[in-house]
């Protein structure tokens, strides 16, 4: 995978909500790093969602989203919820939990 040109490389609705809270190029995205760009975009109001935030990472590393396993998605995941602990109440429930326990979007 080539190197992140641009954050419409991201998707659209990243773009969008990486301009909303004024980054808008790759080379701003990177000189921030992954997780302080996630918690900003937690502190506009985004919901929390761990495969955004996992692409988002993907995505600064010039890698494929579907690249991370294991020890290391289980790493990016316990920071995540690191991430979304201090942006919002404990009890705020995770979107992308429910959708794994219902099994939609589980590679079978």
């Amino acid at each position: 995978m080539a190197a992140l040109t641009s954050i419409k490389n991201i998707g659209p609705a990243f773009e969008e909500a990486l301009t909303a809270v004024g980054i808008t190029t790759a080379e701003q995205l990177r000189a921030m790093g992954a997780d302080a760009a996630y918690a900003k975009l937690l502190e506009n109001g985004s919901k929390p969602h761990f495969i955004g935030y996992y692409v988002l990472h993907m995505a600064l590393q010039s890698r494929p989203w579907n690249d991370c396993k294991g020890e290391e998605k289980k790493a990016l995941r316990r920071q995540f919820d690191k991430i979304k602990a201090q942006n919002f109440d404990q009890d705020l429930s995770d979107f992308e939990r429910i959708l794994d326990s219902i099994g939609v979007g589980k590679r079978r």
